[in-house]
């Protein structure tokens, strides 16, 4: 689209050349999954140096990674020469579900694609969860027993009087 008007003398303000090769993004597109107990995200950064270009810093719960780049290009036809840079850094924080340690993380850098593992604490087994009783009446005092207040019945939470489910985690 911008070749049509550079044919056609039109100069495109930067801004609006940007736009239409679709280069607005200051943040880092990342793709963020689970595997095998770790959290792993993958961002694209082609044509970077991993040792020199890449940032990946960890703040409390949060996982900072900053890339930079820097982009030459140069054309030489019948008409002229024409040399054009663009350089920029961009960013990306993910959220971690929970703290971790800061040496357990794991990065690479493969055909252009950054890869950082994050391994996740265990989650607590589903054994130490239990089921809340709900009582029927106005008190708290007893709650399950059939105790004063409670109108000697109780259900279990996420069913209906039918013994459907419904809701719950």
């Amino acid at each position: 689209m911008t070749n049509i008007f550079r044919r056609a003398g039109v100069d495109i303000p930067e801004p609006f050349r940007r736009f239409l090769e679709g280069d607005l993004d200051a943040w880092l597109r990342v793709e963020e999954y689970r595997e095998a107990g770790s959290l792993v995200v993958k961002a694209e950064a082609p044509g970077i140096d991993p040792d020199n270009d890449v940032d990946i810093t960890l703040a409390g719960s949060q996982l900072q990674i900053t890339v930079r780049r820097e982009e030459k290009s140069e054309h030489k036809d019948k008409e002229g020469y024409r040399s054009e840079f663009r350089f920029g850094t961009f960013s990306r924080t993910v959220s971690l579900p929970a703290p971790v340690n800061q040496e357990d993380i794991r990065a690479s850098y493969t055909d252009g694609v950054l890869e950082v593992r994050v391994p996740l604490p265990e989650e607590p087994a589903a054994g130490g969860a239990r089921k809340v009783r709900v009582s029927r009446g106005a008190g708290t005092s007893g709650a399950g027993t059939g105790g004063a207040g409670t109108g000697g019945s109780s259900r279990d939470m996420g069913q209906d009087p039918e013994g459907a489910s419904f809701g719950g985690p």
